[in-house]
């Protein structure tokens, strides 16, 4: 007996500019769909880079807004850089939205693309709309949460390949053509060594919870970085935040399961439109 699960086709993507951002320490490759609409910046996962939302790249553009994506350091289509410098990530956010001349933007970080969110969130409050943090660990330092992520994510664990540890077993289950397609991308993802850059704050709870931007939180029941329990807690120490909860997703809630991904996306952003 065949799984069932009802594939969601990638969807005809918007028309989009793309470009090279000659920015300080390397040349970062990004699309922009351009448009008069508020902006939303698209972080990506640690296994992924800037082509990784084609299921939000049409929604959101659809729906009024200027959608840009970008690879960061070593990823699909940009430079690295300095690899003995690799420079802070969300500096190099932040020089991306001067070269592109935006002001104020709704930013969405996946995995690692949302502890990226969150830094940038503790150095530059002024320029967000608004954070969504997906499917992601918020790299908190804290002591007890740093143990906890431990126990629930041994070495063997992270030994894993990565569409073991990045998409939920009913996904694999049900849609191998799905689970085909991100691989193609993760295995394009990381261009050489991977550039592993630095953080501009050291990350805490207490940090956190001085972030005072509408935020929203989205996780999957089966991710196993950031389970049910773990988002909750990230939750409590956020000042403003909604939580989402996607039913059979793992850590990619985005590619697993797209349309409750979007519609929770859509319906947080049209709230911070009023």
């Amino acid at each position: 007996m065949s799984a069932v699960w009802t594939p969601v086709p990638i969807p005809e993507q918007a028309k989009v500019t793309e470009g090279m951002a000659d920015l300080p320490g390397a040349k970062l490759w990004y699309w922009d769909t351009g448009g008069t609409g508020p902006v939303v910046i698209l972080l990506h996962a640690n296994t992924g880079s800037g082509a990784f939302w084609p299921y939000q790249q049409p929604a959101l553009a659809k729906a009024g807004y200027r959608v840009i994506g970008y690879s960061r350091r070593g990823c699909y289509k940009s430079e690295p850089g300095d690899r003995n410098n690799p420079g802070i990530a969300s500096d190099d956010l932040h020089h991306l939205v001067a070269h592109l001349g935006i002001g104020k933007f709704h930013a969405v970080g996946l995995a690692l693309g949302g502890i990226i969110t969150a830094d940038y969130a503790l150095s530059h409050p002024e320029k967000l709309l608004s954070v969504t943090f997906a499917a992601t660990l918020l790299g908190v330092t804290d002591k007890e949460y740093v143990e906890t992520g431990s126990r629930i994510r041994p070495k063997a664990f992270l030994d894993m390949p990565p569409e073991l540890r990045e998409l939920g077993p009913s996904y694999r289950a049900g849609n191998a053509q799905g689970v085909e397609a991100w691989r193609a991308l993760e295995a394009q993802a990381v261009v050489g060594p991977k550039v592993v850059q630095k953080f501009a704050n050291a990350i805490t709870w207490a940090k956190l919870e001085t972030i005072a931007v509408p935020t929203l939180l989205i996780g999957g029941d089966a991710d196993m970085y950031t389970p049910p329990s773990m988002l909750r807690l990230q939750a409590s120490h956020l000042r403003n935040a909604e939580m989402v909860l996607i039913s059979e997703s793992g850590h990619a809630p985005n590619w697993e399961q797209p349309e409750a991904f979007n519609k929770a996306l859509l319906a947080f952003l049209a709230k911070r439109a009023r």
